[in-house]
């Protein structure tokens, strides 16, 4: 019971830390967004505890098959940090944010081209935008797009090189996926597998289709200022970590579809064997 407290009170602190990185980073930061970053932050924090303290599952899939969840925090933390470290080199400049910038600068430039998603961020700019803001968007963009590639590539490796999910023991289908009813109708392995292409279709078509949800709510609502650092950060945070979270899920589920046809298979064999003696 302490040792799970305890590992909730750390993962509480990381959320709270990643949350508040660019309130602290950002210059611009005014005290009312400092509040309300505080108390998402803290919200955030407590939903954690109450998550990874309790023995039952509640909202968070694969919460004891390490290393799903922490490559997905540590790409969300890498995709925050670093936008957080390119808004601010455009207030405050150093070695460091230069470097991030001419690295995201180069990412982007290298795929913006037609109907590519770091295209289809910057489209949503007015025309008239001022070129600067262009180009921080374009350099923002490219390496967060670059961070949700490496966090799939590293997940993919995972997978490869470990036997995921079974690498700490039997897998529970009720803790890791509590979202999921096996007893809800139909074959399981059907309804896995039929998951995971839903959600690795969506996890390439967001992408594309969230710089047009974007645009469209700014005409039907007003213009949202995508150039505002915080709204800059969270929403291309957004853009690139769920389409690769979603990726991750759909690679997850279909590793997990094809664990239990496997074992299904060995059952099968198993079953028409026949014994290795006959009685006399």
């Amino acid at each position: 019971m302490l040792s799970r407290l305890s590992g909730a009170l750390l993962r509480a602190v990381l959320v709270i830390f990643l949350i508040v990185t660019p309130a602290f980073m950002v210059p611009e930061t005014g005290a009312d967004t400092g509040q309300i970053v505080a108390v998402i932050a803290l919200l955030a924090g407590v939903m954690v505890v109450f998550e990874y303290a309790s023995a039952y599952p509640g909202l968070v899939e694969f919460r004891d098959a390490p290393p799903f969840n922490r490559i997905r925090f540590l790409s969300l933390f890498a995709i925050v940090f670093l936008l957080s470290l390119v808004v601010r080199g455009a207030n405050a400049t150093s070695d460091l944010t230069r470097l991030v910038q001419l690295i995201g600068a180069r990412i982007g430039e290298a795929i913006d081209f037609a109907y590519s998603p770091v295209n289809l961020v910057v489209l949503m700019l007015p025309a008239d935008a001022p070129e600067q803001s262009v180009a921080l968007l374009r350099s923002a963009a490219g390496i967060s797009y670059l961070i949700s590639l490496i966090s799939l590539a590293v997940f993919l490796i995972a997978l490869r090189l470990t036997n995921w999910p079974n690498n700490r023991g039997a897998f529970n289908v009720w803790v890791n996926m509590p979202t999921f009813d096996p007893t809800a109708g139909g074959d399981v392995v059907y309804r896995l597998e039929r998951d995971a292409i839903i959600n690795v279709a969506l996890g390439f078509l967001l992408p594309f289709l969230t710089p047009a949800l974007v645009k469209a709510a700014g005409d039907i609502f007003g213009t949202i200022s995508i150039t505002s650092a915080h709204t800059m950060i969270w929403t291309l945070a957004a853009w690139a970590f769920l389409p690769a979270s979603l990726f991750m899920r759909g690679m997850a589920m279909g590793r997990i579809a094809a664990m239990i046809r496997a074992e299904r298979a060995r059952r099968e064999t198993e079953d028409e064997e026949p014994p290795a003696w006959q009685p006399a």
